[in-house]
C-alpha cells in the first residue's frame, strides 16, 4: 500500500499449528474445561485479576507492599508490550473450520497472547512477594486455557511467556533485594 501500512501478517501460523489447536481441544475441550479457561480469560482481560491481586496484597502485607505493588505494574507493562508486540506483528487470530473458539476477544490480533505475558510476568513477580515458586503454576494453565478456547496459536501463547519472562526480570531490578529464596 503507499502509505507504506500492512494488511498482510507479518508472522503466519507455523505448520502444525492448527493441527496442534485442535488436539488440544479434543483432549482437553471438555464443557467443565471450556468453563474454567472462560474464567481464567475474564481474569486475565487486560491484566485486570492481575492487579486486583497486586492491590490486596499491597493492602494486606505492608511490610512487602512494594513487591506486590510490583506485581500490578509488572503485569500492566507485559500487558502493553505484548500490545505493542501484536501491533507490529499484526498475526491474526486463528479462524479454521476445526478451531472451535470458545470465548470473545477484544482484538482480532494473536502473537503474543497477552494474557500468557501478564501472566508469566505476574506469576513470576508473585513468587517474590509471596516467597513461593507456587504462582508459576498458573503459566502453563493460562497458555493451555488460550489454546482450549481456540484464540492463539501455540507458538502465540510461547512468545507471550517469553515476553513476560524478560518484563518480570526487567521489573525485578525495581525491587527491593529478595531476602529469602521462593520455596
Amino acid at each position: 500500500m503507499p502509505d507504506g501500512s500492512v494488511t498482510e501478517p507479518v508472522a503466519p501460523p507455523a505448520s502444525g499449528e492448527i493441527a496442534t489447536l485442535v488436539a488440544v481441544q479434543s483432549r482437553l475441550g471438555t464443557p467443565a474445561v471450556i468453563e474454567v479457561a472462560r474464567s481464567m480469560s475474564h481474569f486475565g482481560e487486560h491484566a485486570q485479576g492481575w492487579v486486583a491481586i497486586s492491590a490486596l496484597g499491597a493492602l494486606a502485607m505492608r511490610k512487602r507492599r512494594r513487591e506486590w505493588v510490583l506485581v500490578g505494574v509488572g503485569a500492566v507493562a507485559a500487558h502493553a508490550a505484548a500490545i505493542a508486540i501484536k501491533l507490529v506483528v499484526r498475526r491474526k487470530r486463528p479462524n479454521h473450520p476445526a478451531v472451535a473458539v470458545n470465548v470473545g476477544t477484544p482484538s482480532a490480533l494473536s502473537f503474543p497472547s497477552a494474557h500468557a505475558t501478564s501472566s508469566t510476568a505476574a506469576a513470576m513477580l508473585l513468587c517474590r512477594a509471596t516467597r513461593s515458586r507456587l504462582p508459576l503454576a498458573v503459566v502453563p494453565a493460562m497458555a493451555l486455557s488460550r489454546l482450549v478456547l481456540g484464540v492463539h496459536y501455540p507458538t502465540d501463547v510461547l512468545a507471550g511467556a517469553a515476553v513476560g519472562a524478560v518484563v518480570a526480570r526487567t521489573a525485578g531490578c525495581f525491587a527491593s533485594p529478595q531476602k529469602e529464596t521462593p520455596k
